[in-house]
């Protein structure tokens, strides 16, 4: 008889776990996560039938543990009702490279600081050139938990599903399928937040801000009934809403109102967005001077203040959000939480530091390097010099050397990892999230959620174009 890539999979966890009746036991607790970076990198890299077994395993050796994808709208829409009692900024990490080990890094800083108001996310841009699919990245950051021995809800977040506007003007339906598809399988990989973004059909040269914002409101209220539709029972996602395009003009109370107007008038009686992100001066990845420096960015955090207080006192929820952060000077980040700011999106600089760590070697930089010079020529601007342009364009060579960093010498990663979370317990500092597992476990309660044992391979999903996406 074939042993089959699940039996196999079981054996190589050397009676950690079991198989019963389609529910995986836990059997030894204590040794399991020493047997955790083998699954997770079959759950990317092995063939389709063994990362569908390995995902599977991942997933349901997490509800064993207690460790459950969940949703953060209740605690959102506590803190909008002022029942929360503490002022905090909500992280929310895009994990570019390295997912499992980086994650990994994430839950030790987190449980060093018994922080729990905590977000991973990826965002329809970086699933295609990172090449992480919503069930990659949710197994890399579950497999991380298990093997930090982290315990309670994990909030994993679809970033910027943002309508292109270039492809929704040349073909409405074709983009609107595009984006409910990918809320289809992300929900069934676990991303119980979702952020629409459809901010990019903002139309400035309409006369009112409701036409300005006319396409952004009713198009975002047909995603959230439809995510309405599709969430699991027991689980009400947590949908974010977007009023200003990130590095486009900055948001103003009045967008707030028009957008927030139409919204509510639009979706119906179906549970609304638990936050809005907003425009306060940022842009994705910062702006990099021709010597590779980066420019200084000045956030206006008055607006920040000003529109997240009215997203809670008028409409009910957490906050704004902030985008584009991570490249922010480091005196910045306490300012969020002095804003009240309900999140903010940190992205690029943990991806500048695991490509720029002395432990990354320097021949696997320069074959970047090299692959960019043929591959991405098309995006270099003739002003650009080598330091802009490797440094605009060096996150589309994530996906082709995704296994080079996934497989670099244990010593290599482990010191990567140590800088990864040194900088996370930093910004967990920071934004004040210590201290917040209790507040978690108080509001979200995440229901137990089996997935059907794999009967085959990985659904192979197809790779889109994501010019003019943001990150």
């Amino acid at each position: 008889m074939t042993t089959s890539a699940l039996d196999r999979l079981v054996e190589s966890l050397a009676g950690t776990v079991a198989v019963q009746d389609d529910r995986v036991v836990v059997k030894d607790e204590e040794r399991l996560p020493d047997r955790m970076n083998g699954l997770a990198y079959e759950a990317v890299f092995s063939d389709a039938e063994s990362k569908a077994a390995a995902r599977w395993l991942i997933w349901e050796i997490a509800q064993a543990l207690g460790i459950r994808p969940a949703s953060i709208h209740e605690l959102y829409m506590a803190r909008g009702e002022g029942r929360c009692g503490c002022q905090f900024t909500v992280p929310a990490i895009n994990l570019r490279m390295m997912s499992f080990d980086a994650a990994r890094a994430v839950f030790r800083a987190a449980r060093k600081l018994n922080a729990g108001a905590l977000i991973f996310e990826i965002a329809r841009s970086e699933m295609s050139y990172t090449d992480q699919r919503p069930a990659e990245y949710a197994s890399s950051v579950l497999a991380a938990a298990i093997k930090e021995s982290y315990r309670g809800p994990v909030f994993i977040q679809g970033d910027h599903f943002q309508a292109a506007a270039k492809k929704y003007t040349a073909d409405p339906a074709a983009e609107m399928k595009a984006i409910y598809a990918l809320i289809v399988e992300a929900i069934a990989a676990g991303f119980y937040n979702i952020d629409i973004d459809t901010s990019t059909l903002v139309d400035l040269s309409k006369p009112t801000l409701e036409e300005q914002q006319r396409l952004n409101f009713e198009l975002c209220a047909q995603f959230t009934q439809f995510i309405r539709e599709c969430e699991p029972q027991g689980v009400t996602i947590s949908v974010g809403g977007e009023i200003g395009e990130v590095g486009g003009k900055n948001s103003t109370p009045e967008d707030l109102h028009a957008f927030m107007r139409g919204y509510n008038q639009s979706k119906g009686d179906v549970a609304g967005i638990s936050k809005i992100s907003i425009q306060t001066g940022t842009s994705h990845g910062g702006v990099i001077l021709p010597d590779g420096t980066l420019a200084n960015v000045a956030i206006d955090f008055d607006t920040l203040k000003k529109l997240s207080a009215m997203a809670r006192k008028e409409y009910g929820m957490g906050g704004a959000v902030q985008h584009g952060a991570s490249t922010l000077p480091e005196a910045a980040f306490s300012k969020f939480v002095e804003a009240d700011a309900c999140e903010v999106h940190l992205a690029t600089a943990f991806q500048t530091l695991v490509m720029e760590h002395e432990a990354t070697p320097e021949p696997l930089r320069q074959e970047m390097h090299e692959w960019l010079r043929v591959n991405a020529a098309s995006e270099r601007k003739p002003s650009d010099t080598d330091a802009q342009f490797f440094y605009k364009a060096r996150k589309k060579a994530i996906g082709p050397f995704k296994e080079h960093f996934w497989t670099l010498p244990q010593k290599a990663r482990d010191a990567i990892g140590a800088s990864l979370e040194k900088q996370f317990t930093f910004l967990f500092e920071q934004l004040a999230v210590g201290g917040t597992t209790d507040l978690v476990a108080q509001f979200v309660h995440a229901p137990e959620i089996h997935q059907p044992a794999p009967g085959g391979g990985v659904k192979v999903v197809k790779g889109e174009s994501v010019e003019g996406l943001a990150d």
